[in-house]
């Protein structure tokens, strides 16, 4: 029982020691290196103050953003790739060995704790694109930065400046690394997002061109706004249009490239004294923490829209998925009539396209005779309140494309959308369904029409047997028989729907209670009854295969029925041509010669379709020859 976990256990080990994903893992590792690297270097190039603390730290939002975009499998490559790069970016500064291993370790840990608060108390499968995440996110990047900071600042002032305050050291760590991986983090998330899923070329020629925009924007601000017009929030209020319509109409990474494009110009515009927005403020440690206000705020407000927007359309894709998987049509208008909306299954009931129908009145959908009534209905409610929507479904009628009129049922709701009345229509199309009504009403026509039928034929069969039988026990055996001859037919009919029967599949009904192996031969060419020929023919034969069980071929052992048929062509479709012939029976006396059993078949034929019989009294035996004239083969 244990050799198969333990066969799946061995595998799962040697798939994690393949030397592919060890390669993998060393090409991340190096890739992260090179990344925080970077990002280190360019946080020491831009340090403001003499203690050697950078306005933000984006190598915090490198390392933090790759680990929450890969998950889990990926936190040792990327927790060597930046202790490496720690240790390579301080060494080459004036930092020592112990210094830089424990930054590195701070580092480290920093993005390791950050992930994994995200991944416990957030969602495992990470995304900015809710409300939700992006406050668990602040909140992660708040406690890492806070706990990290702790680590750096103690060994900040262990291996590099003693006289440094602790709490002035882990203030400007904190906010440094909080600001870092605020900025940088939803800069991965959303390279990565791009990566997955292409996106299109319209949207990326439009997100470029915002984002230069915003750099355009960001430029004017620092250099060409007048020094009296400047506040904190200043970038923000200028920058929020531009923010709104990147996150209202592309994807995320865009709105996360704008965030870093703005934070880095406003670094540099403090750390370099440019333009006005490096003068703000009476000392360095106010423009820094005007810098870093204007950086959180400005990544605060994009995260939150960008959010706010995915989730509308998030909802709208779902929205659309229901409406497009749905059977009933299902259509929105105004007040004024004008369609709005329609689902794909609107489209194909009225056939035409989306674009041929919203912009347009929803009277082109209707009959003429409907027109005035819908007005009249719409600005009686509007002007009212009395006239009650629609609710349930109601019968009416609707048109297509081609003009063509089809019944449709009909439910309205009400609905209010920005201020703004809006009518919800689902629509039907019950064509199918008044088909099969219209199709049961005619099968119940019909039932009651043959029912009548049947009930007058027996009483007529049951008057004739009356006045031909002798004593009531003959009187009931005839009857019982002729009942059961129809009712044989009528199986027949029955099983074929009542569309026709194959005449060869009526002859051995009726003569099954009779024929064996011997006594019996049925041979004709393929031929298709009606149900009227069934019925008629069918009384026929039961009335010859009766006489031939009482007092003819069928009543001796030595007897012999043959029935064989042919069908002629003549000008207007087919002839059937029928012969009954028996040999070896006994003498035929005057009583079977003229009885109600040899009326019928002389006449039946005759009077129910037209044809001909030629009935036959031989000394050899009974000879019957039919001719009927085919209406449906």
């Amino acid at each position: 029982m244990l050799k198969r976990p333990l066969e799946q256990a061995q595998s799962r080990l040697l798939e994690n020691v393949s030397p592919w994903r060890w390669l993998a893992s060393v090409r991340l590792a190096v890739a992260i290196f090179i990344a925080y690297f970077l990002a280190a270097r360019l946080s020491l190039f831009l340090q403001t103050h003499p203690d050697g603390v950078a306005v933000f730290w984006p190598a915090a939002g490198v390392s933090s953003g790759i680990l929450i975009a890969l998950g889990r499998d990926v936190r040792w490559p990327v927790a060597i790739g930046v202790i490496a790069a720690t240790l390579t970016a301080n060494l080459t500064s004036d930092r020592t060995v112990w210094g830089s291993s424990a930054f590195a370790l701070c580092n480290a840990g920093e993005a390791l704790l950050v992930a994994w608060l995200i991944e416990r108390y957030v969602s495992r499968d990470f995304t900015l694109t809710r409300l939700r995440n992006v406050a668990g996110f602040l909140a992660a990047a708040i406690v890492g930065t806070a706990i990290s900071g702790v680590g750096g600042a103690v060994s900040y002032k262990l291996f590099h400046a003693p006289d440094v305050p602790f709490l002035i050291t882990w203030r400007h760590w904190f906010t440094s690394d909080g600001i870092g991986i605020i900025t940088v983090a939803p800069m991965m998330l959303g390279l990565v997002a791009l990566a997955r899923v292409p996106t299109p070329r319209l949207e990326v020629i439009e997100g470029a061109t915002v984002l230069a925009a915003i750099a355009a924007m960001t430029g004017i601000i620092i250099f060409v706004l007048p020094e009296i017009w400047w506040d904190i929030v200043v970038p923000v209020e200028l920058l929020f249009p531009l923010l709104l319509w990147l996150s209202a109409r592309c994807r995320f990474a865009f709105t996360s490239a704008a965030i870093f494009v703005i934070s880095l110009l406003i670094v540099c515009a403090v750390t370099f004294h440019i333009g006005h927005f490096g003068k703000i403020g009476p000392t360095l440690e106010a423009r820094i923490w005007g810098a870093q206000a204007g950086i959180v705020g400005v990544a605060f407000s994009a995260l939150l829209l960008a959010a706010a927007f995915a989730e509308r359309r998030q909802h709208a894709a779902v929205v659309a998925a229901v409406l497009n998987t749905v059977e009933d049509a299902i259509i929105t208008i105004d007040a004024k009539g004008v369609v709005k909306d329609l689902n794909p299954a609107a489209a194909r009931v009225f056939r035409y396209s989306p674009g041929e129908v919203i912009g347009r009145n929803v009277k082109m959908l209707m009959p003429e005779p409907y027109h005035r009534e819908h007005d009249d209905y719409i600005s009686n409610y509007l002007r009212t309140g009395q006239a009650k929507v629609i609710g349930h479904g109601r019968e009416v009628a609707g048109r297509r494309k081609d003009g063509s009129i089809f019944p449709m049922e009909l439910a309205v709701s009400e609905m209010v959308v920005s201020g703004r009345r809006m009518f919800t229509g689902v629509v039907r199309d019950i064509t199918e369904r008044k088909q099969v009504e219209q199709h049961q009403a005619l099968l119940v026509a019909e039932l009651d029409h043959r029912v009548k039928n049947v009930l007058a034929q027996v009483a007529v069969v049951a008057m004739s047997t009356r006045q031909g039988s002798r004593s009531i026990d003959e009187f009931l055996r005839s009857l019982n028989g002729r009942i059961q001859s129809m009712a044989a037919a009528h199986t027949l009919l029955s099983k074929s729907g009542w569309q026709s029967v194959g005449l060869d599949a009526l002859v051995r009904n009726q003569l099954a209670p009779y024929a064996t192996d011997t006594n019996v031969t049925i041979r004709g060419t393929d031929v298709m009854l009606i149900a009227a020929e069934i019925q008629a023919v069918a009384r026929v034969l039961h009335e010859l295969v009766t006489n031939a069980a009482k007092h003819g071929a069928l009543s001796t052992p030595g007897g012999h029925v043959s029935v064989s048929w042919n069908r002629k062509p003549n000008r207007d479709g087919a002839q059937l041509m029928l012969v009954w012939q028996e040999n070896g029976g006994p003498p035929v006396t005057s009583a079977i010669q003229s009885s109600y059993g040899t009326n019928l078949i002389r006449n039946l034929i005759p009077h129910e379709l037209g044809g001909r019989v030629d009935l036959a009294f031989a000394l050899e035996g009974v000879t019957c020859r039919i001719e009927i004239p085919i209406r449906q083969i």
